[in-house]
């Protein structure tokens, strides 16, 4: 999609409600989700911080929505596809100013050259104990991404008719930090599989520009 007419749309987002927790049980294995009931996730004390769903156009303006690979490292997330994004650090003043500070930490975006257009659910990620709350962003005029090299393997742009395309959706048997080879429902996007707590933020995200677009 042309990203001109993409963002046009998108703005429609802004007074829409959120499909919550409904769109990411799609996405979530069942024992995660019997885990969740189990479970009063603010007992907890979970850790917070703040994600960005990026949506810019290529040099073709053709739509694209930006992820990206995380380093082999010692930790929960090792090595998986994910947001630009990160934990609240004491310089911010909200979960928003977090994920703006780690976009343009990641990926080399400065904050005032995307516009938020909406807060998303929160997810819950039980092996870090962290919650989430993701941010759909617009950038109109991007510059050539620069990753943070200690962090980000790789960028992965998705363009938005794939995102969209619902032969992407798949099911897979996977090893996550609570069970072993269990299917676990996911997005297979530029050859990546997308699972876990990302999925389940793009499963909202789906949902949402579905009502739009």
């Amino acid at each position: 999609m042309d990203f001109n007419d993409f963002s046009q749309l998108a703005l429609k987002l802004k007074n829409l409600p959120l499909p919550g927790e409904d769109s990411h049980n799609k996405m979530s294995p069942e024992l995660r989700i019997e885990w969740l009931k189990k479970n009063r996730v603010q007992n907890l004390h979970p850790r917070k911080a703040g994600v960005m769903a990026l949506f810019y156009p290529d040099v073709d303006r053709e739509t694209r929505l930006l992820l990206i690979l995380r380093k082999v490292y010692q930790g929960v997330h090792s090595n998986q596809i994910g947001f630009p994004g990160g934990k609240v650090e004491k310089v911010d003043r909200d979960l928003m100013d977090t994920a703006l500070r780690e976009t343009y930490e990641e990926v080399g975006v400065q904050p005032k050259e995307i516009k938020v257009i909406k807060e998303l659910s929160e997810v819950y990620i039980p092996p870090s104990n962290f919650l989430v709350r993701p941010y759909i962003g617009i950038y109109p005029n991007p510059r050539p991404f620069v990753k943070q090299e200690s962090e980000v393997e790789s960028l992965v742009e998705v363009y938005l008719r794939d995102f969209l395309d619902d032969s992407n959706h798949i099911q897979e048997i996977l090893s996550t930090s609570y069970a072993k080879n269990i299917n676990v429902p996911a997005f297979k996007l530029n050859g990546y599989t997308v699972w876990g707590a990302t999925a389940m933020m793009l499963s909202e995200i789906k949902e949402l520009l579905r009502q739009v677009l």
